[in-house]
């Protein structure tokens, strides 16, 4: 299993993404981009043997950085979202940013799975505001 994590300069709305993060339910993910269009945020497509099977994005907002994964539905359970979480961490420490934060949309449809999976990796929930926030662990 070759992986590799691959930095989009510029980032763009492809057919790639179309399949990973549009099979999610509306409102996951913002999917509203026509092919070619310039998408925001910083992105990384994870290959697996050539083949795309991830995305990570990061913005960077007043000191943190807020972070979204997708996994190839036939991917999932075999620790690309994991691997995934420990690029972005890295890619947020080289920007000096200390926490990555997510915040699991109303539309999710296995929020508490989903709350649990980010917990199990080092996220702990904020109590003011229903975010998700984790210190940045250096990975392995």
């Amino acid at each position: 299993m070759a992986r590799t994590w691959n930095r989009e300069t510029p980032a763009r709305w492809d057919a790639d993404k179309a399949s990973i993060l549009g099979t999610s339910p509306e409102g996951v993910f913002d999917t509203h981009w026509a092919a070619g269009d310039l998408i925001p945020g910083d992105w990384w497509r994870v290959e697996e043997d050539g083949r795309t099977v991830g995305y990570g994005w990061l913005d960077v907002t007043w000191g943190y950085a807020p972070v979204l994964l997708a996994v190839a539905p036939d991917m999932r359970g075999r620790g690309v979202g994991s691997w995934i979480l420990d690029k972005l961490s890295d890619e947020a420490h080289s920007r000096g940013l200390a926490y990555m934060f997510n915040q699991i949309p109303a539309a999710h449809p296995q929020p508490d799975q989903l709350g649990a999976w980010l917990r199990a990796r080092g996220f702990e929930p904020s109590q003011s505001d229903g975010m998700l926030l984790r210190r940045r662990v250096p990975s392995k």
